[in-house]
């Protein structure tokens, strides 16, 4: 069994080190559901991108922002957040961790 707090802390000092500001994990990938850890420093963004059949996204550490054409959402640690059936990005609004699930057609 994967220790979520560990891996928090192992992969936000690994976006802290990145270039890019980000590092993720796939903790969990047995079609069709999917289960990833993603750090992100502040300021550090996952780019627009389709959303899969079914999501939602659990803030573990910091606070981040949702964005999508219907409106931009603001989840705090602790917070779980659906993902919207459109394009959609994450923006960190400060060190941040999320665990992303998935469900895939």
């Amino acid at each position: 069994m994967d220790d979520l707090n560990a891996l928090a802390d192992e992969h936000l000092t690994a976006a802290r080190a990145s270039a890019h500001g980000r590092s993720a994990h796939r903790l969990l990938h047995e079609e069709p559901l999917r289960q990833t850890v993603i750090a992100l420093t502040s300021g550090s963004a996952l780019d627009e991108h389709n959303a899969p059949a079914a999501a939602s996204l659990q803030v573990l550490r910091g606070r981040v922002r949702l964005t999508a054409a219907s409106g931009d959402v603001e989840v705090s640690a602790g917070g779980l957040q659906p993902i919207p059936q459109e394009r959609h990005g994450l923006l960190a609004l400060e060190d941040s961790v999320v665990l992303l699930t998935t469900v895939n057609d």
